[in-house]
């Protein structure tokens, strides 16, 4: 009888007790809302809300609303943002191997890029808990083509000119080629080229319909760069703070976004090139003069990373060759 009792008083108690206050986040990425990037946390964000329903609220801020692309990475380290997502070759004057992907023609290809991911996965994965972030998912984008105002026969045509250069490596090559390299991230795109501040571009035909490239550019020339990849980020501290069942719904949430988003960045290749041309963008084949000299260039950077990620970094290419075979 008194066990009754004890049991029936504590239900009481804890019909009375409020419910844990819902966790609540604040995350930024510098793409904007109609990106499949950002559609594609949407997905994630859905996706743990299906599983853990109630217990993290999520509050997005896309187009660098909140902050630019270099500042969100050091905001999860700090807690400033509880996730945020980033473009890993930005960070390359970090760290080696947080630009890998954009060596010219290193992976060229959803293939190649696979075989890219399992070979620097754990690599990355080492350096950002350092860091007291934890990765949860890594989409690509979609082939880079090269962007500008008239015809580019070869790299002749490209000296001189003031090349939008998103991440270190990009900087570099801008410098090979005999261009000049400016840092302008993706929102302020259109703005760069209205002003007179770039003039020619490398990037993805999701980011060149995202600008509205055909305002300021004729031509678009396909050339299969690279495939550089974007990385989802949590704190690792406020992660840590949540309960198992909410950490496993995000790690199960973050598997099935990552293969949501490649699938994405797929169709997105094919999508918004078509876009591109239907806005009266020239896509012309590029000369095999100009591929023969780009690769001559990519090859050249493959090696000043290997020389700068030392034995590490030839390992890692090591790595990636056997698995791309």
């Amino acid at each position: 009888m008194h066990r009754l009792v004890a049991l029936a008083l504590a239900a009481v108690l804890a019909a009375a007790m409020p419910a844990r206050a819902q966790t609540k986040w604040v995350m930024a990425t510098p793409y904007p809302d109609a990106n499949f990037h950002t559609q594609t946390i949407k997905f994630f964000l859905a996706e743990v809300e299906k599983a853990a329903p109630g217990k993290l609220a999520v509050q997005l801020h896309p187009n660098a609303s909140l902050l630019p692309l270099l500042q969100i990475k050091r905001a999860v380290q700090t807690g400033q943002v509880q996730m945020g997502e980033i473009l890993l070759g930005a960070y390359g004057n970090e760290d080696p191997v947080f630009e890998v992907d954009f060596i010219p023609f290193l992976a060229a290809t959803y293939g190649q890029a696979r075989a890219l991911h399992a070979a620097t996965e754990a690599a990355l994965r080492t350096r950002f808990e350092k860091q007291g972030v934890t990765p949860l998912y890594y989409v690509p984008w979609p082939s880079q083509a090269l962007y500008g105002k008239s015809e580019i026969r070869s790299l002749e045509d490209l000296k001189g000119a003031r090349f939008r250069a998103q991440t270190p490596i990009i900087a570099r090559m801008a410098e090979l080629i005999g261009a000049t390299p400016v840092m302008v991230q993706a929102a302020d795109v259109p703005q760069a080229f209205a002003t007179g501040i770039v003039n020619a571009l490398l990037t993805s035909a999701q980011t060149g319909a995202d600008s509205a490239a055909w305002d300021f550019s004729r031509y678009v020339y396909d050339i299969g760069f690279t495939l550089t990849r974007n990385a989802v980020l949590v704190n690792t501290r406020a992660f840590m703070a949540l309960d198992e069942p909410t950490r496993a719904a995000m790690r199960d949430a973050a598997a099935r976004a990552m293969e949501h988003g490649w699938a994405a960045a797929k169709a997105s290749e094919e999508v918004q090139m078509a876009r591109l041309k239907a806005h009266g963008m020239q896509a012309p084949e590029p000369s095999p003069e100009l591929m023969a000299q780009l690769r001559a260039v990519g090859a050249k950077q493959e090696e000043e990373w290997a020389t700068k990620a030392g034995p590490d970094g030839r390992a890692l290419l090591e790595r990636y060759r056997s698995l791309r075979q």
